[in-house]
């Protein structure tokens, strides 16, 4: 006999596939099983027995219908009992064993009904196609892959101590808690039933396998391998999701194999049904062909399996019928109901998660099997789609990566000499940081998702806080203490966007830097609309794309004391609005594109320093204009197109420190130097030719320098100006270096190389602060000094 399991291989799958199987799919299971055993057992029977069995029967030459049965003939061949005991004999037919083994074969083909034959192999047959059908979408390569895929996340997912972790620290948050929480009070002075406290203290049934989790040790410890290990199921599952929901491959196998099962229902229950009456135990045989080798034509032949087979073919039509309900039933699922998307509404209402998204395609299809299963898989499973519990997960990881002690280690001094750490491209801000309690500034660098809790008020000494395309969200309480304490914030940023809006509410800011694109409508301003809250804001750092100064920086303009305006090039128009800020002291226009210097600025009397670079100024007769500006100290013109000073210059007689460098000056003029209080003066990369002698008067002149000009020789006078201490003379067409340079006994900075010196005078050495650090000049041409020079020079 065939043992059922050899035909296991038609409907094999892994054994993690059995989420995948509803309570139908299983029970045709089962039921295909009870219909192979019939279709195995008839098959087994019409090999081992005979199939039928015939003898010849003798008929008259007249009878017109060879085949009517002649029941007399039937009866003489049973005994008569009724006279009493008598000698047994049979009709005597002269065939022998192999006649009539011939006469059943004969027969078996040519007289028996097919159905009657082939039934046992029609219901193996069926049953096979069954079975295969069932489970074909786990086999075909298109839906086989996806599957896998699936089943392996879901079984990791499930099994995550994340999983058990996110679920438990929003189990004492879901609704029906909250709402306990909220009623607690007043049903606490409410005596309650013995039958009332005991309904209370039950557990919802669906809230039991969480809470059962929740009660595991366990669930609060999670080590950085198993931290690693769900990072990685989060990237899983995003890829996996991304993936799926692109088509319905799995939808559309599933429905096409439910469609093609109840056809073949309807087919098998309408030809049996029909057929099922052919089956009979008597069978009249005419085989005219084999007369010369048995001397019969007509036999009557009986049909062994034929009552056995009909009783088979009953039950057969009886389990096929429960089967194409149940693939009715499944139809009807598939066609009325939306399986093509997910909701985790549920889950959210019990989790209180509320970011688990919604899934469509064939992630949802998937996600509605499992739930046939077990719905649990599902809520389990939502854990990984959820952006929060994932940055719960990345914040714990970078928990266990960054400890106190190796954040130490990062602090460093920045330029405004606070103790500063900085940190880049991290996946979000170690609660760690908040440990470091003597920590001033904090520098984050392409940072996204951030949000400082309420743990930053631990840095009381924190005053900066620098954002470099990160986004910042701040926990109310960190808002509170921003507010009083931040004195410096820098935000670079791609979009306007990107803002963060808790900035306006920074009231003790005293520094604001802000760096990226307005758009071209952002001077109408919607953007720094709030910057008026800003009560103690002394400097503002603007760089865009501006066209006009915003209203917005007017509205601080009583209070407003440094202004730096960085363009991107685009072309500032309107400036009027300068007028109002009449507390400026510094002011900064760079990269403006202005052709002339703006009047606006002439009216700001408490103006100290004007920085004007890169732009397209030509001509700057308006500079006569500055000396409206009393306490003007600084000018800076350099990096523009500038072709000459103005005899108007002599007016600034305020002025400290003035840059001309990077223009197109061929000639200093001799009224510049009447701006006697100059300590500072920078004429570099021009196209001077010569110094004016009056350059002596500048008794004050700490700084000077005409590097990259077309200067061949120098003035003596340059060298009574004794208070200078740098002296930048490179790469110019200078052959001789007067001795008198050893006026000069402050000097800690000469620039000489790129000249025409042949030698350098042994006076240099009277330069008692020079050093051999200090002396910007060849190799060569400093050994043609004397060697006490040279030593004293290297000498520390």
């Amino acid at each position: 006999m065939i043992p059922v399991m050899e035909f296991r291989q038609f409907s094999e799958q892994q054994p993690a596939f059995r989420v995948l199987k509803p309570w139908w799919d299983v029970f045709t299971e089962y039921l295909s099983v009870i219909m192979l055993m019939i279709g195995v057992f008839g098959c087994t029977l019409q090999v081992m027995q005979d199939k039928i069995i015939c003898l010849p029967h003798k008929i008259s030459s007249g009878s017109e219908n060879i085949c009517e049965v002649n029941r007399s003939f039937f009866l003489q061949l049973q005994p008569n009992f009724s006279n009493g005991p008598r000698e047994m004999r049979g009709v005597k037919n002269d065939l022998d064993l192999q006649q009539y083994s011939f006469i059943n074969q004969m027969c078996y083909e040519k007289a028996l009904h097919w159905y009657a034959k082939y039934f046992p192999y029609l219901v193996l047959m069926h049953t096979l196609v069954f079975m295969v059908c069932s489970n074909f979408w786990f086999k075909f390569p298109g839906s086989s892959s996806k599957i896998e895929h699936f089943i392996s996340m879901l079984s990791k997912c499930f099994d995550s101590p994340w999983t058990t972790r996110a679920l438990s620290e929003v189990s004492g948050e879901n609704p029906e808690e909250k709402d306990q929480k909220k009623s607690g009070t007043s049903r606490s002075t409410t005596p309650l039933s013995p039958e009332e406290s005991s309904l209370e203290k039950t557990q919802s049934l669906k809230s039991i396998p969480e809470k059962i989790v929740v009660d595991k040790p366990s669930a609060s410890v999670l080590d950085k391998k198993e931290g690693e290990q769900a990072k990685a199921l989060f990237e899983k599952v995003k890829k996996f999701r991304l993936h799926v929901e692109e088509g319905d491959i799995l939808y559309l196998m599933y429905v096409r194999q439910t469609v093609f099962k109840v056809v073949k229902f309807l087919v098998i229950i309408a030809y049996n049904s029909f057929l099922v009456n052919k089956v009979h135990n008597k069978v009249c045989c005419e085989v005219k062909e084999i007369q010369d080798v048995t001397g019969y034509t007509v036999f009557e032949c009986n049909h062994t399996m034929a009552h056995l087979f009909s009783k088979l073919s009953y039950c057969y039509l009886f389990l096929v019928a429960i089967y194409g309900l149940t693939s009715l039933y499944t139809s009807y699922w598939l066609f009325y109901r939306s399986l093509k998307e997910y909701s985790f509404e549920y889950v959210r209402h019990e989790t209180g998660i509320s970011d688990i998204p919604d899934v469509k395609n064939d992630f949802a299809f998937m996600l509605h099997m499992i739930d046939q299963y077990d719905p649990l898989y599902s809520k389990r499973f939502a854990v990984f789609l959820s952006e929060v519990s994932e940055n719960k997960l990345k914040q714990l990881n970078l928990n266990h990566e960054w400890t106190p002690d190796k954040l130490r280690q990062r602090l460093q001094t920045n330029q405004n000499n606070r103790l500063e750490l900085q940190l880049f491209m991290l996946p979000g801000l170690p609660d760690t940081v908040f440990e470091l309690t003597e920590l001033q500034s904090l520098k984050l660098e392409i940072i996204n998702n951030v949000t400082i809790p309420a743990s930053v008020s631990q840095l009381e000494d924190l005053q900066e806080l620098s954002l470099y395309q990160s986004s910042l969200k701040l926990h109310t309480s960190a808002t509170s203490f921003l507010k009083e304490n931040l004195k410096v914030l820098r935000v670079k940023f791609d979009d306007n966007k990107e803002l963060p809006n808790w900035m306006y509410v920074l009231r003790n800011l005293e520094e604001l830097y802000l760096s990226g694109s307005l758009g071209p409508d952002a001077s109408k301003n919607i953007v720094l609309e709030s910057l008026r809250e800003l009560k103690c804001l002394k400097t503002l750092y603007l760089k865009s794309n501006l066209t006009k100064i915003p209203q917005s920086i007017v509205d601080v303009s009583s209070h407003l004391q440094r202004l730096y305006l960085h363009n991107d090039g685009t072309k500032l128009v309107m400036l009027n609005n300068l007028k109002k800020m009449t507390s400026l002291i510094e002011l900064e226009l760079v990269r403006c594109d202005l052709e002339r210097i703006p009047h606006a600025i002439f009216s700001l009397t408490s103006l100290q320093e004007v920085d004007l670079k890169e732009n397209n100024l030509r001509s700057i007769e308006e500079i006569v204009s500055f000396q409206h500006l009393r306490k003007l100290i600084c000018l800076k013109l350099w990096h523009n197109g500038i072709m000459y000073i103005p005899e108007h210059i002599k007016k600034l007689s305020s002025l400290e420190r003035l840059y001309f460098s990077h223009n197109k000056i061929e000639i200093l003029p001799s009224h510049l130097f009447l701006c006697n209080k100059l300590r500072y003066l920078d004429v570099s990369h021009n196209d001077i030719r010569f110094i004016p002698p009056e350059i002596g008067v500048l008794q004050s002149l700490q700084y000077f320098s005409v590097t990259c000009n077309k200067l061949e020789n120098l003035p003596d006078e340059l060298f009574f100006c004794k208070k200078l201490k740098t002296l930048k003379l490179g790469k110019n067409s200078l052959s001789i270096l007067s001795p008198k340079i050893s006026y000069l006994t402050l000097l800690t900075h000469l620039e000489l190389k790129g000249n025409h010196f042949e030698f350098l005078p042994q006076e240099l050495g009277g330069c008692c602060a020079l050093k051999r650090s200090g002396l910007i000049v060849e190799e060569t041409l400093f050994e043609t000094l004397p060697s006490d020079v040279r030593d004293q020079m290297k000498a520390e």
